[in-house]
């Protein structure tokens, strides 16, 4: 394998790569040779794999955002009737 030298990261872009390496549990380097690989080689496809929906945070506004709680805010209800153990039955 080949090393190479990146030289001339300006700040931003240096607080950019630590900022994103941290939230994507990369080091630095990983992170530069997979965004490197995903832009360079890929066919459109991207072979990258998620474990997580990372990739999604920030990306939806406050109203898109308001509308998924709205349409999931069931879920967290309990229904009791099932958690409520049956009592047995004498013969």
């Amino acid at each position: 394998m080949k090393n190479l030298t990146l030289r001339g990261c300006d700040e931003d872009l240096a607080l950019a790569l630590k900022k994103t390496s941290k939230q994507r549990g990369l080091s630095i380097n990983r992170l530069i040779l997979d965004t490197l690989r995903e832009k360079l080689l890929d066919t459109g496809i991207s072979r990258r794999r998620h474990d997580d929906l990372d990739h999604l945070a920030g990306t939806w506004s406050e109203e898109e955002a308001n509308a998924f709680e709205r349409a999931t805010a069931e879920f967290g209800e309990i229904e009791e009737a099932l958690w409520v153990a049956e009592k047995p039955t004498s013969r």
